[in-house]
């Protein structure tokens, strides 16, 4: 797949075949992701692969803190919390968050390019010290996402997205 036909076709996926991605294909992905843009090459990012404790200690989180929300944890069978290490220089720290953004991104890509389907949320839970305990989230680190990965169950429809005139301006 080429990459103007993954950018324009890939979609947020919510229903999901049961077989989780394998570590191989896992470290395919993290494989590209390692060459996102990172100022000063920080390498920001990290993946935490959630395995089965640890995503059910993170529905049991997810639904403390929020009633019926475990259930959208359920939809994929393999869970990646994207993280980004922290930096004392503000200038840094936000590079390296956006960086990460990235990373995740470029996962999002590969995994379509290769016939998987995806979801990238925010999750607020993970940034609480329940949602942290849950995945032992190392200190010095910010979760930036959840990314769902699996396969795909059914089509995605392509909305027409807005014309570039009215988010691009080209100035002097």
């Amino acid at each position: 797949m080429d990459l103007d036909l993954a950018v324009r076709s890939r979609r947020t996926h919510k229903v999901f075949g049961p077989e989780p991605v394998g570590t191989a294909m896992l470290e395919e992905l993290f494989e590209l992701a390692r060459w996102a843009p990172n100022h000063h090459v920080t390498n920001p990012w990290r993946f935490h692969v959630l395995g089965p404790q640890a995503r059910a200690a993170l529905e049991e989180a997810s639904e403390a803190a929020k009633p019926g929300s475990a259930v959208k944890l359920r939809r994929a069978p393999t869970l990646i919390v994207l993280a980004t290490v922290r930096d004392s220089d503000p200038f840094q720290d936000r590079d390296d968050l956006l960086a990460t953004a990235m990373a995740g991104y470029v996962v999002l890509l590969g995994a379509h390019a290769r016939g998987l389907a995806s979801y990238w949320r925010t999750l607020a839970v993970l940034g609480t010290p329940a949602g942290r305990a849950a995945i032992s989230l190392p200190e010095g680190q910010e979760p930036v996402g959840l990314l769902h990965l699996g396969q795909p169950r059914q089509r995605q429809i392509v909305p027409e997205r807005a014309p570039i005139g009215e988010f691009v301006r080209y100035l002097d």
